[in-house]
């Protein structure tokens, strides 16, 4: 390990631009993506503002911790999906719901409403052609100015990073699942 001097100086110029809504991405095959965005959301409802998290692979019903934590607050999180694909016995359903989900982010992310809207694992339905790339970009572009978005997933695509104000690609360097160790509650759901 090499030991470093804590900087003295400011590292940084404080920004003098005006203040707006952002699009941010989290995207890459290391883990945190998702969490990263539920921080975000915490944040936010912390210092009051309004947020709404859309999951696009999960299920409805799903109840994971962050499910459980975020109805105890009061941070509304809808799942749209029916699980991955691989486990999916009809992805032309899968990509319905998709859309129908997506018709649902793009109403609150163009309302006005939400200070945050997260959009959980919408790069999958993207990638597997479900979600017109298109729609996305131009929701994006046309959100009111004082609206957040946040997108995770693994291979974001190019137009949408291209757009994006801040992407954070989360890079694997060990992970427990490859050593054969499963999943474990409270820490990947």
């Amino acid at each position: 390990m090499h030991i470093e001097t804590p900087p003295n100086d400011k590292p940084y110029d404080k920004p003098e631009g005006e203040r707006r809504g952002l699009v941010l991405v989290n995207t890459g095959d290391g883990k945190g993506k998702s969490t990263a965005a539920f921080g975000l959301a915490l944040r936010a409802h912390g210092r009051g503002k309004a947020v709404k998290i859309f999951q696009f692979m999960k299920v409805p019903t799903a109840r994971f911790g962050e499910h459980r934590m975020f109805e105890q607050i009061g941070i509304p999180i809808e799942g749209l999906g029916d699980g991955f694909s691989w486990k999916s016995q009809d992805l032309e359903r899968s990509a319905q719901l998709a859309r129908d989900g997506w018709e649902k982010a793009r109403a609150a992310i163009l309302s006005g409403e939400f200070f945050l809207v997260v959009l959980d694992e919408i790069t999958y339905p993207l990638i597997y052609g479900w979600l017109p790339l298109d729609a996305v970009l131009q929701t994006l572009r046309e959100r009111p100015r004082e609206v957040h978005v946040v997108l995770t997933g693994r291979r974001c695509p190019p137009e949408i990073v291209e757009l994006a104000d801040t992407v954070t690609e989360m890079q694997m360097v060990k992970h427990a699942f490859k050593a054969g160790i499963p999943a474990q509650r409270g820490i990947e759901d």
